[in-house]
């Protein structure tokens, strides 16, 4: 199945069920799984990330608690790491699948971008730091094409990305030599009111299954709030509750929104890839 391809991407919005597609086509296919999920990555990061590590049985995964929370990971040391497990994969004779709904990561693996790893600039942040939001957006904008607002959702992002786009100013974009040039890309197709009654189905479980004791117990360990804010979504509703900043029915009501638009930004960005002759064949998921 697929024989003629370097790799297999199951991509989708959040809740869409593509893990559940992804671990049984791998079965099928005698595969192993690389993740595309930007904070996955994260140990101790589980129930708020949606691991559901248990979905993946005798299934091996990679590229899934790698590294600690509160660490510094970016697309770089992503596109380094995936194209490690993946190497391993290859010479092992094995298959691979890569699975996830974060587009700039499957993107960076699929598409073969060399990406630069652009070091701190403290005198840069400093000039960035006096100036406001919507002056530094509009300076980003004239450097890179803006596919969604999440370079910009905090401020920290907004500079980081600044940081990045201007260094990029100076140093050419390559190709890597390894990673996969063929992809057959599978996208799971959910309705846009299927997604909204998943997304809400499953904010409950995880709140159900402890999302808030697991965020207190991230900053407990002596992780900033600011740095879980930084992750987003859920760590950054969930902490602005712990430290008093929501109730926790805004704090939920919030997230849910969040999430919401979320998953319609990730749909956008697949929308995107298909503009630029990605070609994504859309199944349904498999039932629960």
């Amino acid at each position: 199945m697929y024989d003629e391809y370097d790799i297999v991407c199951v991509l989708g919005p959040t809740a869409s069920g593509k893990t559940r597609y992804a671990v049984d086509l791998a079965r099928r296919m005698g595969a192993e799984i690389l993740s595309a999920d930007s904070r996955q990555v994260y140990r101790g990061m589980d129930i708020g990330t949606g691991k559901d590590l248990d979905e993946y049985g005798d299934v091996p995964y990679h590229l899934i608690d790698i590294v600690d929370a509160g660490q510094k990971y970016d697309i770089f040391c992503y596109q380094r790491d995936f194209e490690k497990a993946y190497r391993d994969i290859v010479e092992r004779g094995r298959r691979a699948i890569i699975c996830g709904g974060s587009g700039l990561y499957i993107e960076a693996a699929c598409c073969g971008y060399h990406l630069p790893d652009v070091p701190p600039d403290p005198a840069l942040r400093a000039e960035l730091e006096k100036f406001d939001d919507q002056t530094l957006i509009a300076r980003l904008a004239s450097l890179k094409k803006l596919h969604n607002h999440t370079d910009y959702d905090t401020r920290r992002r907004l500079i980081r990305a600044l940081e990045i786009a201007i260094y990029e100013q100076e140093h050419p974009v390559q190709r890597s030599a390894f990673l996969p040039k063929k992809v057959k890309f599978i996208g799971i197709n959910v309705s846009h009111e299927q997604r909204r009654e998943r997304i809400d189905r499953r904010l409950d479980e995880r709140l159900a299954a402890g999302m808030v004791d697991e965020v207190k117990g991230l900053l407990k360990s002596g992780i900033a709030p600011e740095d879980l804010i930084y992750y987003g979504l859920e760590y950054k509703f969930v902490t602005r509750h712990l430290i008093g900043e929501l109730t926790y029915e805004d704090m939920k009501s919030g997230l849910k929104t969040a999430i919401h638009q979320f998953a319609k930004r990730q749909m956008t960005w697949f929308r995107g890839m298909e503009r630029r002759g990605i070609e994504i064949e859309w199944v349904d998921p498999i039932p629960s």
